[in-house]
């Protein structure tokens, strides 16, 4: 039977494409069970990113689990090891976690995994076939690539705690300097240790100019041989004729027990984070036992299905491509747009006072939009805006999948507990919370041990303590004013708030010109 290609979805026509990029290349189709044991999973739930499975229990009384990743399946199938090679490649549903719908969604993807003695020449291999799946998709693509061991290794030379050290961890990835000053200080690690571990959130682009900016940072062999292989993996792929489109960023970090060497993630423009990831996964095949070495990626199908309407989009608006930045109404909005004034984006004819939502300077190449506070991360974690400024209070609630990439040191408050005057607290029994708050109360009295339950509310807090609603309530104040107003008092302040600018992930690669220039004026500005 005969068909047209142009009868065929965007994401169709990619993945017959993809298939025969591989076979070409001697990878086999890998077909794995709907299901699988469960325990598979549960005992790797850090490998999956999180720990919610859709489950249930066979007609035999085992409990399985429908699949939420492939390449577990592969590893523990897999017969390859140092003597020999098994290269696959899939073609398969996941069924994974959405935060943002609190739902499951079935997430297509198309994969190959290189398994067995891998060595430069299949992880050049490997990175290749990762570049020419993007380039299969849309040519405007960046292939961003790091090793671990040079981040892990910096991080381990330091004496932090385990708490202390995934803190900093999380700070890195997130590009989030200020924070790690912060921690680091905290933490008790000299202004030299902290220096390099700021530099580190730095340490992206081309990739001449990022080695030899790393270089700097090298304390021991394990940091100057993770360069030596990036550069060898680097010098590969460039003879592959891929070399404007491949960057180094090394504040990527995969989870450590699971990954190992070279990682990578591929970005299409306009898209709101990466479709492609892969890397290493050597400690993943010895947690199996598997004395072999492993290299793979994934191409997420459900990003590529939006890639014609964004053709469109983007065809339509080429002439005024700007750089969007969400910013919160009220005075918190006043306050940074005044800043970002100052700094040479402010938009001609705006003096505050009109309601309108979408403001533009096109000269400056710059877009704002107000929006609720709350709705900032949102806007930019979704590619809807570029760039955001939202309160800390914010980010720490939703946990944004976004880079933060530097504190303004304007709206600052404070998150406090707070109680009626002569408050006794009782702990032989729950404690009673109100808050907006819900997943900030929660992690505070997790670390305190204290069993809690919380009272969700979206304003006037104070009054829950008063009308017995709440033993305590968990809030941000800026003067305290409204506690005392309302004969509360305050018990604890446990983190400092202010406003902070964010990135989306893909924008910044796509506009980093722009958005470094940005930072930079503001850095000047704030000091």
């Amino acid at each position: 039977m005969e068909f047209e290609t142009a009868d065929l979805k965007p994401e169709e026509i990619v993945t017959l494409k993809l298939r025969g990029i591989f076979r070409k290349q001697g990878y086999k189709k890998y077909k794995m069970s709907r299901f699988e044991e469960y325990g598979l999973y549960a005992a790797n739930k850090d490998f999956l990113g999180g720990d919610k499975v859709i489950t249930f229990t066979d007609l035999d009384g085992r409990l399985l689990a429908l699949k939420p990743d492939v390449t577990l399946s592969i590893i523990k199938n897999t017969r390859a090891d140092l003597s020999s090679q098994e290269k696959l490649y899939y073609i398969e549903n996941v069924y994974r976690e959405s935060k943002e719908s609190h739902t499951f969604k079935e997430i297509p993807q198309v994969g190959l995994e290189f398994i067995g003695k891998v060595g430069k020449e299949g992880i050049i291999e490997t990175v290749c076939l990762a570049a020419e799946t993007l380039k299969t998709v849309s040519r405007n693509y960046v292939l961003e690539i790091s090793h671990m061991d040079f981040a892990v290794e910096l991080l381990q030379s330091m004496d932090l705690n385990k708490e202390e050290y995934f803190h900093i961890l999380r700070l890195i990835r997130s590009k989030n300097a200020d924070g790690i000053k912060t921690a680091s200080e905290k933490a008790g690690l000299t202004e030299k240790q902290t220096e390099k571990l700021c530099k580190l959130t730095e340490l992206y682009g081309s990739v001449q100019k990022t080695l030899n900016s790393a270089r700097k940072l090298v304390i021991n062999d394990t940091m100057e041989d993770a360069l030596v292989q990036l550069e060898k993996v680097c010098r590969g792929i460039s003879a592959s004729g891929i070399t404007g489109r491949l960057q180094i960023d090394l504040s990527m970090v995969n989870d450590i027990d699971y990954y190992n060497g070279i990682i990578f993630r591929g970005y299409l423009k306009n898209h709101r984070s990466n479709v492609l990831a892969g890397g290493q996964y050597d400690k993943a095949l010895r947690l199996f036992g598997k004395k072999a070495e492993g290299i793979g990626f994934a191409l997420y199908l459900n990003e590529i299905s939006r890639e014609e309407k964004i053709k469109r989009q983007t065809s339509k608006n080429k002439k005024h491509q700007m750089l969007s930045i969400a910013l919160p109404k009220g005075r918190l909005g006043s306050r940074v747009y005044k800043l970002l004034e100052q700094a040479g984006y402010g938009c001609p004819g705006y003096d505050g006072k009109n309601r309108k939502l979408v403001i533009e300077n096109k000269q400056k190449g710059i877009r704002y939009l107000f929006v609720k506070p709350a709705d900032v991360a949102v806007y930019v974690e979704h590619h809807a805006a570029d760039l955001g400024i939202v309160g800390k209070d914010i980010i720490m609630e939703t946990e944004p999948d976004v880079y933060e990439l530097m504190d303004l040191k304007t709206g600052i408050c404070s998150m406090v507990t707070a109680a009626p005057k002569g408050y006794k607290e009782d702990t032989d029994r729950t404690l009673k919370v109100a808050t907006k708050y819900v997943n900030v109360a929660k992690q505070y009295y997790l670390e305190k041990n204290r069993d809690i339950e919380i009272i969700k509310l979206n304003g006037s807090i104070e009054l829950a303590p008063i009308l017995g609603l709440s033993d305590i309530i968990v809030d941000i104040v800026e003067t305290g004013s409204t506690i005392k107003e309302n004969d509360l008092e305050i018990i604890e302040g446990f983190r400092q708030i202010s406003a902070f600018l964010i990135a989306n992930r893909s924008s910044f690669k796509f506009c980093n010109k722009m958005i470094t220039e940005m930072t930079e004026r503001l850095r000047g500005i704030i000091g």
